[in-house]
């Protein structure tokens, strides 16, 4: 076992030579360097995008002009935040490489999102809450935008949690200074650019964040090797701490979130047409497969070498990095991690001001609405730093939301996209019983009851679809029928 203070990466030796000190003060430097530069190009590209924001159309959904690379690059970025990187890792002090199914039961929703790509690209507009008003009717689509966003105050707040370790870690900055300035940031560029700022920086993202992981564990397999033989880590894909059925259980609540997501689905409804949508998520399905074992590795590899680590000290990738890897390591793992965090940030909170208002007016394409929307979005933006402030753990303010979205929606739309409708009331009733119980679920699960909890979460899929179903019916969509609807 190695400590963090270890005298082997302490990184306040020095060596009494004036050459050195030269030296050492450029290294020391280069993550500040990095870090000041990654801020400057995301103020300057919000900037940037503000003056091509013509309308509302470009503010909302970047005009519909998103081709493969933009939706892919945004898809990626969008997915791959705080919970992805930071909440990947420290899993797999406990699952070992198990922990790859967070990342893995992504790639899989998306895969079953490829079929469905063109029909969310054919029946939607700007929000999911509409497409499920037009399914189900007025009232769902009201249930739809109070939870969602609601909801959605949780998985902002996870990336603030997660920007907050980051900067806490690297560079001493106070957890609660940290919140305010990583938050005052995205929400800055996403306020004044909207979707065209978002999808603009999550191309650069994107690249960052597969740049740095992939760079970092290639550096750490190659340059400080371990003894796996030793000390193993825990098998994939199933083990001691992870069984079949708490995939099954991940797979309900996490990776049908992917298949129906408000924040996936806006980025297909920036597509410019059904076919870029469909390869934009083909192709961040496939992307997302290594990447998942990418960043499991570099959380065995921190368990490993620091097997005790103390989780109230942070994130343990943050904490372990920091001591084994050099200054351009660090350098790039702050900015694929801040790449993340931003860009799932910035895209579910623009999400959510976008569903809040459109509650309050129907017409999303009026100059009134445009600020209305922008003044919403930092509203939720503020309401997400106070819970970051309260609640620290990443995985637990996103598996909350996530769950409680899951269990209400889920079957909802999917069975809205291939064409089943039911009475409102009926309708109504399955979201909000479904949602209750599945948040339930988790609720009991986090309490350490999980066996309990587990089955909560189960019910509420098939109270939800028990309620769903019966007296509704089937009707065949087609593209004319679609467009005749709009």
């Amino acid at each position: 076992m190695q400590s963090l203070n270890h005298s082997k990466f302490n990184r306040n030796q020095t060596i009494h030579h004036p050459s050195f000190f030269t030296y050492h003060f450029s290294l020391s430097m280069l993550k500040y360097f990095i870090l000041l530069t990654y801020i400057l190009v995301m103020i300057g590209t919000g900037i940037y995008s503000s003056l091509k924001v013509k309308n509302s159309g470009d503010f909302l959904v970047a005009g519909n002009r998103g081709n493969v690379w933009q939706i892919t690059g945004s898809l990626l970025a969008t997915i791959l935040g705080s919970s992805a990187i930071l909440g990947s890792s420290d899993l797999a002090f406990t699952q070992g490489w198990a922990a790859a199914w967070m990342i893995l039961t992504g790639a899989m929703g998306l895969f079953l999102l490829v079929f469905l790509a063109p029909l969310v690209k054919r029946q939607g507009k700007y929000t999911l809450p509409q497409l499920i008003g037009d399914h189900y009717g007025v009232e769902a689509k009201v249930i739809a935008s109070f939870v969602i966003p609601i909801a959605w105050i949780g998985i902002i707040a996870a990336q603030m949690i997660g920007g907050a370790k980051v900067m806490n870690s690297f560079f001493g900055w106070p957890y609660g200074w940290s919140v305010v300035g990583i938050g005052s940031l995205f929400i800055f560029y996403t306020t004044i650019g909207g979707q065209i700022s978002v999808i603009k920086t999550d191309v650069i993202q994107s690249f960052i964040i597969i740049l740095g992981i992939a760079s970092i564990a290639v550096y750490l397999y190659f340059k400080v090797p371990v003894n796996w033989v030793e000390r193993p880590p825990q098998a994939f894909p199933f083990n001691i701490s992870f069984q079949p059925f708490d995939l099954f259980i991940l797979f309900l609540t996490h990776s049908t979130t992917y298949l129906v997501g408000p924040d996936i689905y806006t980025r297909l409804f920036c597509a410019n047409s059904e076919k870029v949508a469909r390869k934009s998520v083909l192709l961040t399905s496939i992307i997302l497969i290594p990447f998942a074992f990418l960043i499991t590795f570099l959380g065995v590899y921190a368990a490993h070498q620091y097997p005790d680590f103390d989780f109230r000290q942070g994130s343990s990738l943050i904490s372990v990095m920091n001591h084994i890897l050099p200054e351009w390591g660090i350098g790039l793992l702050v900015a694929a991690i801040l790449s993340g965090i931003m860009s799932a940030a910035s895209t579910t909170l623009l999400t959510s001001s976008v569903i809040v208002s459109n509650t309050m007016n129907e017409d999303l394409d009026s100059p009134v609405s445009l600020r209305q929307t922008k003044l919403i979005l930092v509203c939720i933006g503020v309401l997400s730093m106070l819970l970051a402030l309260e609640v620290t753990s990443i995985i637990q303010s996103l598996l909350i939301a996530l769950t409680f979205f899951s269990g209400a929606f889920i079957l909802p739309v999917l069975a809205g996209l291939f064409g089943f409708r039911n009475n409102r009331l009926q309708s109504n009733i399955a979201i909000v019983i479904g949602g209750s119980v599945a948040l339930a679920g988790k609720i009991f699960a986090l309490l350490g009851h999980a066996t309990v909890g587990n089955i909560l979460i189960l019910g509420a899929f098939l109270l939800n679809g028990l309620l769903l179903f019966p007296g509704g019916r089937w009707i065949r969509i087609t593209r004319e029928s679609s467009e005749t609807n709009r």
